[in-house]
């Protein structure tokens, strides 16, 4: 994205008449000066659209810009979210309105565009985002952000100009499940820390948030018939810190607020393993009887729910019964890997059993990928996790239940496991499946990634954050970008786009939006990061 070094007497001349033409209430359209910034090009954009066409005047945003809606409630809050942008950093008033003509029109027409398509068309006297469906012009108005300078996301009022390149992006995702997913369990983060995230997510269209609710360091959802879960399992986590956890009202409101950026939420509760918390927690839980003490470390693989005793189905109902009763979206995960401390037998028999109770309370099963070493139910997904070298055995046990019918959600560790460290020096991070820098993340295809998979079968594409070594935002952001907007442009962008050399330069351009955003980041020296 350019970056202006200084002012030339012609721009400075330039920008003193548009304050002039401002200041007597006048709007230009067209005839904008060569002077001023030129308008971000619409191919700039992360996650790169199937089409753009570009031609014809930009359309320049000014004191006169509205934002007109159709009729509905749901449309004027799109307006009100995209005008909620534009004028802090504007200054303009940016009213949002069902009548008048010119500005930026937000407008559902037929089905043409699907769930999440749409199509946004430039010219000297306006912008229209036109979709099928809601969500589709929530992701126009993504699309839109990026086409103006970076420093709209600015909370204060900024210089301009406002220009948005003239033409026509037509877009739709090429995967209808592009996710991420946001450990609170190793360290607990708020309420106000997941919204931020949301955000973050939003932008790149991603419509997914995969919250890990569960593990053995602690516990972090309200379940009111076996309270100890989160008032002590909840109570510490990674390092012994004080851990916390959501109330079903906390956990109610990041639904709705991540509804309102067009985000399904999916709660995990992990087991039959990563179950410590829950474990100590209730001593009926475990085979012996005995509660083990509340664990701070991160092993993995040394706890497991007692498969025999019926205790653990009653809590296990009661859990899900719980949870799917304030889960307004599709999905209940299960969880299922690293059960080193579960024999396959018992797995197996758990598996059979809990499944059922998802498909009771209304919701469809996902687990991790080890779930296809037991018997999937019907339209159940499964999360593969592997690596580029794990066994040809396990990735054909996986492609096999694919082949069966059973969808695949595609989270490669050495690919887009988010806590991966960049390289051997970066301070947060885990490597145990390898250092993924920004081009490892991006370079594959999920649709041929598992060998004998179907590509029918790939539903999407989930970038996980696990936070063993993550206490604040900005770990958060620093781990996840630039990696996570490659990760979308996987699950939205058709694959004839896919090209890191190309990629790699609109990732750059979204750097000084980042830096506007007030968000931390990794800047990869295999990125061409604007100078400054």
């Amino acid at each position: 994205m350019r970056r202006y070094q200084g002012t030339t007497p012609r721009l400075t001349r330039v920008l003193g008449s548009l304050l002039l033409v401002a200041a007597a209430g006048l709007t230009t359209v067209g005839a904008a000066p060569a002077a001023a910034a030129a308008a971000t090009p619409l191919a700039r954009v992360v996650p790169a659209p199937a089409e753009t066409r570009p031609g014809g005047r930009p359309y320049p945003v000014t004191w006169a810009t509205g934002v007109r809606v159709d009729g509905s409630d749901e449309v004027r809050r799109i307006g009100e979210y995209l005008a909620g942008i534009l004028r802090p950093s504007t200054g303009y008033r940016v009213p949002v309105t069902d009548q008048g003509t010119g500005g930026i029109r937000l407008h559902l027409s037929g089905d043409e565009f699907g769930a999440e398509g749409y199509r946004l068309t430039s010219g000297p006297t306006g912008v229209t985002i036109t979709a099928s469906a809601p969500a589709g012009l929530f992701h126009g108005v993504q699309t839109l952000r990026q086409l103006l300078p970076a420093s709209v996301e600015r909370k204060s009022v900024q210089p301009g100009p406002w220009r948005i390149a003239g033409g026509t992006v037509e877009d739709r995702p090429r995967y209808a499940y592009r996710s991420a997913m946001l450990d609170v369990s190793r360290h607990f983060f708020t309420v106000g820390q997941v919204k931020r995230y949301i955000d973050e997510l939003a932008l790149y269209k991603i419509n997914t948030l995969h919250l890990h609710l569960s593990d053995d360091q602690g516990w972090r959802i309200a379940v009111d018939s076996w309270p100890r879960l989160t008032t002590y399992g909840g109570s510490t986590q990674v390092g012994g810190g004080k851990g916390g956890y959501f109330t079903k009202a906390d956990y109610q409101d990041i639904v709705r607020y991540a509804a309102s950026r067009y985000l399904e939420v999916v709660p995990e509760i992990d087991m039959p393993g990563h179950t410590n918390a829950a474990l100590a927690s209730y001593a009926q839980l475990n085979c012996d009887g005995t509660a083990p003490p509340l664990y701070t470390g991160t092993q993995v693989g040394f706890s497991s729910l007692c498969v025999p005793k019926q205790v653990t189905y009653d809590f296990v109902d009661d859990v899900i019964r719980e949870l799917a009763a304030i889960t307004p979206g599709r999905y209940l995960h299960i969880g299922g890997d690293e059960a080193h401390s579960t024999s396959h037998a018992d797995y197996v028999k758990f598996m059979d059993r809990v499944q059922p109770v998802v498909a009771k309370y209304g919701k469809t099963v996902i687990g991790w990928h080890q779930l296809t070493g037991a018997t999937p139910v019907k339209g159940a997904l499964a999360q593969y996790w592997g690596l580029d070298g794990t066994s040809a055995t396990e990735k054909a046990q996986v492609a096999k239940a694919a082949q069966n019918g059973t969808g695949l959600i595609l989270s490669p560790a050495d690919r887009v496991y988010l806590d991966m460290k960049y390289t051997a020096s970066t301070r947060l991070g885990t490597k145990w499946a390898g250092l993924v820098e920004v081009r490892r993340s991006y370079d594959w295809n999920p649709g041929s990634y598992l060998p004998g998979a179907p590509a029918s079968a790939v539903r999407g594409v989930e970038a996980p954050l696990w936070s063993e070594t993550l206490t604040k935002s900005s770990d958060i952001e620093y781990m996840a970008f630039p990696r996570l907007p490659g990760a979308a442009e996987l699950g939205w962008s058709p694959a004839a786009t896919h090209d890191w050399d190309t990629y790699k330069v609109r990732l750059a351009a979204q750097a000084p939006r980042w830096d506007a955003l007030g968000m931390s980041y990794y800047k990869s020296p295999q990125v061409p990061w604007p100078a400054g």
